[in-house]
C-alpha cells in the first residue's frame, strides 16, 4: 500500500488514483536562463525517481513536467547578453536535456512550453474576470487574492500577515497589496502577445495553471516541485485553477527538501553554487551524482560536500564491484524485493531501499567467496532488477570500474597498452619492469588486478 505525504494536509496519506490503473502528475520544470544547478537536479532526480517507481508498481503514469520560456530572468538575460530571448531559452533547454540525459532522467511524457499556451493563458484569465476573480488595472491583469476563501491553506500563509509585510507603490493600482499579477502590459523591447488587454505576456503563476489543467484535466493526482515553489507559486496555482474551473484542483501535493552546501544555503554571493555541468566533471561517472541525490529523504533537506559525494561514488563503487564476474541468468531474490517495495511504498523512502540494495550485495560477495555461483547470480539478479527501479546499476560492471573519478589523464587505449606491456614484462620474468609500469598506472589513478587465472582487470580509482 504506497503511502505519500501530501504537502496539503501535512499528513501521510493512502495513495489513492482518481482513475483506476492511471495517474496523472504534473511537475514545475525549469525557467530555461542558465545551466541547471544543484538544486534543479535534486529536483528533477527526485520526480524522476517518483515517476519510476509509479511505473514499476504497474500504474498508467502521465508525467507532465513543464519549460517556463518566458520569464523576466529570460529577458533580462537575453538584454545582457545581447541575443534573442527565444533563441536564449532554447540554447538553455537544450542544455537541460543534455544534463537530464547525463543523470539518467527519463524524459516527461509531456514536456509543455508556456508560450505554446497563450491561448489557454488567455483563456483562463477571461474566465477568472468573468467570475470576478481578477480585475484589469492598467495594461495589467491581477488576481484578487481575497476573493479566494482558502488562501494560504498549502503555505499556511495568513493573508493580513502577508499584508502587513507588503510594500506598497504610491502609483500601485492593486486593489489590495496581495494581489499578483495574470497578466503583464507590454513593455518596450519585450516580448508580447496580442489580448483582449492590450499587448503583453503572461505571468509565472498563471502558466502553470493553464498547461497543467489543458493537459490533465480539472483535477489530477499528483503535483510536485521544490520546497521553494510551496509558497507563492504553488499556493497562487491553487487559487487560480480552484476558482477558474472549480475546486478540487490536486489530490497530492509533494514538495523535495532544500540543497545545502558544506551546511550553508547554496547561493552565487556565498561561491557555493554548483551547476550540474560543474559537478560532472569531477565524478567517476554521472550515476554517482544520481546516487547521492537519492541518498536522502526527498522531503529533507540534503547537505551537498565533497565528502558526501566521494561517499557516494566508493558506495556506488562497491555494488558495481559485487556485480563484476557473475553470472548473467538468475532468480530474484522475492524477500529482498519485498524489503525494498516496503521501504519506497512508505513515501519513497529511497534511504531503506538503497540499504536493501547493499544488503543484496553483502549476501553476493559472500556467495562469491564461497564458490555458490548460483547464489551469486540470483543476488546479481537481483540487485540489477530492484537497482533499474532507481535507476541505477544498469551499466557493465567491467565498463564502469574502468571510469576514473574527475579528469583522466589516461585513456582507455593507453591503459590497455601498458597493462598488455606490464603482462609481457611479468611473462619474461622482468618483474623490475612490470613493478615500474604497475607504479607508473597507480600514479595515474588506475588500479589493477591479478586474477588466479592468469588475466589482469584494471579500473581506474
Amino acid at each position: 500500500m504506497l503511502k505519500i505525504h501530501n504537502s496539503l494536509t501535512g499528513l501521510k496519506e493512502e495513495f489513492k488514483p482518481l482513475l483506476a490503473g492511471g495517474i496523472r502528475m504534473y511537475v514545475c520544470g525549469i525557467t530555461v536562463y542558465d545551466y541547471i544547478h544543484l538544486g534543479h537536479a535534486r529536483m528533477l532526480t527526485v520526480f524522476d525517481m517518483v515517476q519510476r517507481y509509479l511505473r514499476a508498481l504497474g500504474f498508467k503514469l502521465t508525467y507532465v513536467r513543464n519549460i517556463t520560456d518566458i520569464d523576466d530572468k529570460i529577458i533580462e538575460r537575453a538584454a545582457a547578453n545581447g541575443e534573442d530571448w527565444a533563441a536564449l531559452a532554447r540554447r538553455f533547454t537544450a542544455a537541460m536535456h543534455e544534463d537530464c540525459a547525463a543523470l539518467g532522467l527519463d524524459a516527461p511524457d509531456a514536456e509543455p512550453r508556456a508560450t505554446d499556451y497563450i491561448d489557454a493563458i488567455i483563456a483562463m484569465i477571461r474566465t477568472l474576470i468573468d467570475k470576478q476573480y481578477a480585475y484589469v488595472a492598467g495594461g495589467d491583469v491581477l488576481y484578487a487574492v481575497r476573493r479566494f476563501a482558502d488562501y494560504g491553506r498549502l503555505s499556511g500563509k495568513k493573508l493580513d500577515d502577508l499584508r502587513a509585510g507588503a510594500r506598497v507603490q504610491v502609483d500601485d493600482a492593486k486593489r489590495d497589496p496581495v494581489d499578483f499579477v495574470l497578466w503583464k502590459g507590454a513593455k518596450p523591447g519585450e516580448p508580447a502577445w496580442d489580448s483582449p488587454w492590450g499587448a503583453g505576456r503572461p505571468g509565472w503563476h498563471i502558466e502553470c495553471s493553464a498547461m497543467s489543467t489543458s493537459l490533465l484535466g480539472r483535477h489530477f493526482d499528483l503535483h510536485g516541485g521544490g520546497m521553494d515553489l510551496k509558497f507563492p507559486h504553488h499556493e497562487n496555482e491553487i487559487a487560480q485553477s480552484c476558482a477558474a474551473c472549480g475546486p478540487p484542483f490536486v489530490n497530492v501535493w509533494m514538495h523535495n527538501g532544500f540543497v545545502r552546501i558544506n551546511e550553508e544555503k547554496m547561493s552565487k554571493s556565498l561561491g557555493n553554487f554548483f551547476t550540474v555541468r560543474d559537478l560532472l566533471k569531477t565524478v567517476r561517472d554521472p550515476e554517482v551524482l544520481r546516487f547521492f541525490l537519492i541518498g536522502s529523504h526527498y522531503r529533507g533537506p540534503i547537505n551537498y560536500s565533497a565528502e558526501q559525494l566521494t561517499q557516494a561514488d566508493e558506495t556506488l563503487l562497491g555494488l558495481y564491484r559485487a556485480l563484476k564476474d557473475t553470472g548473467p541468468d538468475g532468480r530474484i531474490d522475492e524477500a529482498a524485493a519485498a524489503k525494498l517495495h516496503a521501504a519506497m511504498q512508505d513515501d519513497f523512502n529511497t534511504p531503506e531501499a538503497l540499504a536493501v540494495l547493499q544488503g543484496v550485495a553483502r549476501e553476493m560477495n559472500t556467495a562469491k567467496a564461497a564458490g555458490q555461483a548460483s547464489a551469486a547470480a540470483d543476488a546479481a539478479a537481483t540487485l540489477r532488477e530492484l537497482g533499474r527501479t532507481l535507476g541505477l546499476l544498469q551499466q557493465d560492471p567491467h565498463a564502469y570500474l574502468k571510469r576514473g573519478a574527475g579528469a583522466q589523464r589516461l585513456g582507455d587505449d593507453a591503459v590497455e597498452a601498458l597493462v598488455a606491456a606490464r603482462r609481457a614484462a611479468r611473462a619474461a620474468k622482468n618483474f623490475a619492469e612490470s613493478d615500474r609500469i604497475r607504479d607508473a598506472l597507480a600514479a595515474n589513478g588506475i588500479r589493477i588486478e591479478d586474477t588466479a587465472g592468469g588475466a589482469t582487470q584494471w579500473r581506474r580509482a
